[in-house]
């Protein structure tokens, strides 16, 4: 018999235009947005999960990598969050220096708690010759900040 069914809130951070989108819909939708368009304000997907013997709701908050976006709603957005999911671009360094600034702003408003975090490297697809973060780069990072890392590519 299955277990009482529970929740677990997890929050995706990165710049804009890194595919948190894309990466959300396909793990709960099983597919790719042909056309994603740019998340304004906020996004928000549920999918049940069975682990061993315990239905689990997972819920994925995905937010506007645009600043303007994020200031009015950053308090409900990081309230009772359970884990957080980190992702940058791996064609664009500059999404992966970012990191930092979006691990502080998630610390700025859970002061002393420990949450599990992952570092994603999206868009592994693309052609060898535009990568700009380095898979050993990326995983030192995580190594030293204590995540978990992966790259992956929600085409494939």
């Amino acid at each position: 018999p299955l277990k009482r069914k529970r929740t677990y809130k997890i929050i995706i951070l990165g710049d804009s235009a890194v595919g948190k989108t894309c990466l959300t819909s396909k793990f709960c939708h099983g597919k790719f947005p042909e056309n994603p368009e740019s998340t304004v304000g906020l996004d928000f997907r549920e999918k049940n999960v069975q682990v061993a013997n315990e239905c689990i709701k997972i819920q994925i908050w995905d937010t506007a990598g645009q600043e303007r976006f994020r200031k009015s709603m950053v308090p409900h957005y990081y309230r009772n969050v359970h884990a957080v999911i980190y992702v940058y671009d791996i064609t664009r360094k500059s999404t992966f220096d970012n990191i930092i600034s979006w691990m502080a702003e998630c610390e700025l408003h859970n002061p002393g708690k420990q949450i599990p975090a992952v570092l994603v490297g999206n868009k592994r697809d693309v052609p060898p010759h535009l990568r700009e973060v380095h898979s050993h780069v990326a995983m030192s990072f995580a190594k030293l900040h204590e995540m978990e890392f992966f790259e992956t590519s929600p085409k494939d």
